[in-house]
């Protein structure tokens, strides 16, 4: 599979691994050396139950080109399936050195409209799905001392989207999971970081607040500019012993592009001897603070859809 690869002898989970982002992650985990769980609910395409799954397709691919993996088929939004995926890189290679939750779904809806079964949804595979693989592996890494977790979030909670409250609140969940995951794990030696990708993949086939124009156009755009296999390089090295000081961070990936996210800290304080009130807040700490109030901007207007 080459030389100096950063995970030669590791064991690597990628949910959502069928397609996307966590096909590249785990097509480039391989030719690095790891042997692979490729873990991946969907089904083959057009729905043949005889075709192959896009689990096993993403196996024989890494098969064929010299490497090690085994498809999973469990679910990441039940504790009991979820355990079961981490159990079978267990079984099957004998450890568990990182896991990579990639896994998701859309139910996007402006938020009037938003049900709240599409809500539980994408955040049970999202937020629990990250949870549940997560704490699966925590044991595993505890016992061995060592263990990375790599966790996709999105600029739709970091920044702000229209009409996906329900992915957003998931993804931003995902940030304080990961924190907080780096800071009760981090003495034995487990190390948690988050990625933000900008990459098309079956996930992101439409976008709220585009004209059909509009949207033909980003989509292209993306499907030339912003390819899942720019993400993998950086999900690859999160779960090497390259990153073995890396925890607790926001990093994200565009195009050829990689940045480091800011983490929420105060900015302005205003104190005032006898307290406050409404009425002297407002007269006050409104006026002085509007300036640096964030605005109410979408990733797109931070980053610019038409530049990707």
């Amino acid at each position: 599979m080459g030389t100096q690869n950063s995970l030669e002898g590791k064991v690597i989970v990628v949910t959502g691994a069928g397609g996307g982002v966590g096909k590249a992650v785990a097509l480039l985990a391989a030719a690095q050396g790891a042997r692979v769980v490729v873990n991946d609910l969907g089904v083959s395409l057009g729905g043949d139950k005889d075709a192959q799954s896009p689990a096993a397709a993403v196996v024989a691919e890494i098969e064929a080109a010299g490497g090690q993996a085994v498809a999973s088929e469990d679910s990441v939004a039940q504790w009991d399936s979820a355990r079961r995926i981490i159990e079978q890189a267990v079984s099957t290679f004998g450890r568990i050195n990182a896991v990579v939750n990639s896994a998701g779904i859309l139910r996007d809806a402006i938020f009037h409209k938003l049900e709240p079964a599409d809500f539980e949804s994408v955040l049970q595979v999202h937020l629990f799905g990250a949870y549940n693989t997560s704490r699966a592996a925590a044991a595993h890494f505890r016992e061995q001392g060592s263990g990375a977790l790599v966790h996709m979030t999105s600029t739709a909670g970091l920044i702000g989207s229209i009409g996906q409250a329900n992915y957003a609140a998931a993804k931003l969940g995902i940030v304080g999971l990961s924190r907080s995951i780096s800071l009760d794990m981090a003495r034995f030696g487990v190390r948690s970081n988050c990625i933000a990708p900008h990459a098309f993949s079956r996930m992101i086939e439409s976008v709220p607040g585009l004209s059909p124009e509009e949207q033909e156009r980003y989509l292209e755009k993306r499907r030339q500019t912003t390819r899942p296999d720019q993400i993998a390089p950086l999900a690859v090295l999160l779960c090497s012993d390259a990153a073995k000081d890396i925890t607790g961070q926001i990093f994200g990936a565009r195009g050829n592009e990689v940045y480091l996210y800011s983490q929420p800290r105060p900015i302005r304080t205003l104190h005032r001897g006898e307290g406050w009130t409404p009425q002297t807040l407002a007269e006050q700490l409104v006026p002085a603070w509007r300036s640096s109030f964030t605005p109410a901007e979408r990733t797109r207007d931070v980053f610019g859809w038409e530049a990707i």
